[in-house]
């Protein structure tokens, strides 16, 4: 049987990048078609047979999004809870002493994850890399979403432990995460073995600071014994960095450098208190040549921290110092059109110029820069061979009128609003703005309850037994 070939006709508007192009670029009036999961067609006059015709004159085309850095396992239900507290004796971040509190249970697992996939997929999102821990149905939720996804299951040797509001603690339990590390070495291997072909494992010790030495080493090599890649959240927190220089005397990077971590396979979280930071008590500017030298990956992630005063200073400033970097959502509200947004202003705003990062720098930041890091060529950008994950932009969305820039439109002004349609492997899994493929309804009648009761876990597991009148304020008052 012939495979199905779908064209899209006459794309008012394309987002392309061939081989050997070094950057994305605009085509006008092109049919791009593909065959099964893969493009076989860009340009102008597709005359072979075409199984499903798409009218794209009131259309922008542009590759899928790779979003390198997420959480299904408990983002979904924090929505509302801490964006307006912090502990000030760290920084003002809010992480160690309320958000680490809020969890969902077993019963929440699958509506958590089934949102967060579907809010992605109607941002433009193709590829995630999702770090959570292992549930019943993580992969096979991960697979029936039709979402090209890499799962990376924690583990860790240490917990976090707040002594009143001024203190930040570990709690070391070796033989647990030993344990844990174990389950999770088996969970990768089954999630790359499984016969998708869109489904990775990548090796993910949690934080830096929760892991021993002898950890962070033995999971690289055994990330790089089978060829997958390795994430960890590192240089995150101010409250991190102290406790690294304790220990050490070193930065994120610096530790990392001389356990032999660094290297093209390692995507770190966050990155943002190098020594170069002006937070930071270094005066030097070293960490940004390591990363670069080592073909390191940042996956930058500007909305959670820009919510707690924290901004990575600057985007441009890592591109230009020739360091890799894709984009994440780390938390809710997991929409990358309005990460890419957050990115662009924080970038200028801590470089105080307009100049540093422009919205075609960003738009390779969250595609190819992403794609780069997962160690492929042929997702985030539109070309003959490329795999067919495409989003299809409307054009006559009132937030993208009038168009001169349809990217810039999208991402200073329309955002999810205007994606219309997203396929993955030539497959639909976002159609005419509903997903295809989740019961995501279902998953959102579920999120009220499991808030409800990981507000009460959270109420027990404070150490001050505070209520959540007091751990999670209301903005305004409840007036009778």
């Amino acid at each position: 049987m012939a495979t199905p070939v779908t064209v899209v006709r006459n794309c008012a508007w394309a987002v392309t990048r061939a081989d050997g192009e070094v950057s994305h670029g605009y085509r006008q009036a092109i049919d791009i078609a593909f065959a099964g999961n893969t493009i076989c067609h860009v340009g102008p006059g597709f005359t072979g047979q075409a199984d499903t015709v798409i009218d794209g004159r009131r259309l922008l085309a542009m590759p899928g999004l790779v979003n390198v850095h997420c959480h299904s396992g408990d983002e979904p239900i924090a929505k509302g809870l801490f964006e307006d507290v912090g502990t000030a004796a760290l920084w003002g971040n809010a992480l160690y002493e309320f958000s680490a509190l809020i969890d969902s249970d077993a019963d929440a697992k699958d509506a958590c994850q089934t949102v967060m996939l579907a809010d992605l997929m109607r941002s433009g999102v193709t590829s995630c890399l999702d770090i959570a821990g292992v549930h019943p149905h993580w992969l096979s939720l991960a697979v029936q979403s039709g979402m090209r996804t890499w799962l990376a299951p924690g583990f860790r040797e240490a917990a976090w432990r707040m002594e009143g509001s001024h203190r930040l603690d570990y709690d070391w339990n070796a033989a647990r995460g030993r344990e844990r590390y174990q389950e999770a070495l088996r969970f990768v291997d089954e999630a790359r073995a499984h016969p998708s072909g869109r489904i990775g494992g990548v090796v993910a010790p949690s934080q830096i600071e929760t892991c021993s030495e002898a950890l962070l080493q033995e999971a690289a090599d055994a990330a790089r014994a089978r060829g997958a890649r390795i994430t960890i959240h590192g240089a995150q927190t101010m409250a991190e960095h102290e406790e690294l220089l304790r220990r050490t005397g070193e930065t994120a990077p610096q530790m990392m450098e001389r356990l032999g971590l660094l290297g093209p396979d390692l995507i770190i979280g966050h990155c943002i208190f190098l020594d170069h930071h002006g937070w930071t008590r270094q005066r030097t500017r070293d960490d940004l040549a390591r990363l670069a030298r080592s073909g390191t990956t940042v996956a930058h992630c500007p909305v959670t921290f820009a919510r707690s005063g924290m901004t990575l200073q600057t985007l441009g400033g890592y591109r230009r110092a020739g360091v890799n970097v894709g984009l994440g959502t780390d938390s809710y509200p997991f929409n990358m059109l309005e990460e890419m947004r957050e990115a662009l202003i924080c970038s200028r705003v801590t470089a105080g110029s307009v100049f540093d990062l422009d919205t075609g720098t960003l738009f390779d930041v969250a595609t190819t820069g992403g794609a780069k890091a997962l160690g492929r060529n042929d997702i985030g950008r539109i070309a003959v061979g490329a795999k067919a994950d495409l989003v299809l932009v409307d054009l006559d969305e009132p937030t993208m009128q009038p168009v001169h820039d349809p990217l810039r439109n999208l991402v200073h002004c329309a955002a999810e609003r205007a994606v219309r349609d997203v396929f993955v492997d030539g497959r639909p899994v976002v159609r005419d703005r509903r997903v295809t493929t989740l019961d995501v309804e279902g998953a959102v009648r579920q999120l009220q309850d499991a808030q409800k009761r990981a507000c009460r876990v959270a109420e027990q597991a404070d150490p001050q037994l505070r209520p959540l009148a007091a751990l999670a304020p209301l903005s305004l008052r409840l007036n009778p």
